[in-house]
C-alpha cells in the first residue's frame, strides 16, 4: 500500500486533552460520531480510552443527517453535557456551519477535526493540514508522472498538524481561554 495518510485518528486522545484545557471543569463530555462511517468504532474506542485516562464521562450520539445533528443538539439541552468531542467525518465537515450555528445557540465548547469548522465559528479544531496534505498528495503525484512506481512510494505521513483557537467563539461561550494553549495555536480568530 501507498499514498497519504490525514492522521486524524490518531489525534483523538489529543484532541479531547486539548478541550479539556479549553473547559478545565468538564467532567460530562457528549461525543457526536457519523455511524455510517468506517472509523467511527476506532474514534469510540479511543475517545473512550482517554476520556477514562483524564477522569471524564461520556455520552454518544450518532447522526448520519443534518437533521440528525439537529437532534443530537436539542438533547444536549436536556442533558447538558460540558462540552462537545466531534468524530471525524467528511458529512460533518459539509456540514461546518450547521455546527457553528447550533454549537453557539446551545452554549456548547465544542472541539473539531480541521480548521474549517473554527474558521465557520467553531470554537477549536486540531488535526493535520489539509492544504499541507493536499500539497502532499500533488507532490506524490508528480513523482508518479515522472515514473516512480506507486508500490515504490511510502505512506505519506502529514508534516504540519494545526491547532486554531476561536476567541471570538470562546468570549460568546464564556470562557477564558489559558494563555499557554494560545501560545501553542497555530492560528487565533480574533
Amino acid at each position: 500500500m501507498t499514498g497519504i495518510n490525514i492522521f486524524n485518528l490518531e489525534l483523538t486522545a489529543k484532541r479531547l486533552e486539548l478541550l479539556r484545557q479549553l473547559v478545565p471543569g468538564a467532567d460530562l463530555v457528549a461525543v457526536l460520531v457519523n455511524p455510517a462511517n468506517a472509523t467511527t468504532e476506532t474514534t469510540l474506542r479511543d475517545v473512550e480510552a482517554a476520556a477514562r485516562t483524564m477522569g471524564l464521562q461520556i455520552q454518544v450520539h450518532n447522526a448520519s443527517t443534518s437533521l440528525e445533528i439537529n437532534a443530537a443538539f436539542a438533547s444536549f439541552e436536556r442533558e447538558r453535557p460540558d462540552a462537545l468531542f466531534v468524530g471525524g467525518d467528511p458529512f460533518f465537515s459539509s456540514r461546518r456551519v450547521q455546527f457553528a450555528t447550533l454549537t453557539a445557540h446551545y452554549s456548547i465548547p465544542t472541539a473539531f477535526t480541521s480548521r474549517e469548522y473554527a474558521e465557520a465559528g467553531g470554537l477549536m479544531s486540531y488535526g493535520a493540514s489539509f492544504a499541507d496534505s493536499f500539497r502532499q498528495a500533488g507532490a506524490y503525484a508528480g513523482r508518479i508522472l515522472k515514473g516512480v512506481k506507486p508500490a515504490d512510494l511510502p505512506v505519506v505521513q502529514p508534516s504540519k498538524f494545526e491547532l486554531v483557537i476561536s476567541l471570538v467563539t470562546a468570549k460568546a461561550l464564556g470562557l477564558d481561554v489559558p494563555p499557554t494553549l494560545l501560545a501553542r495555536a497555530d492560528e487565533v480568530i480574533e
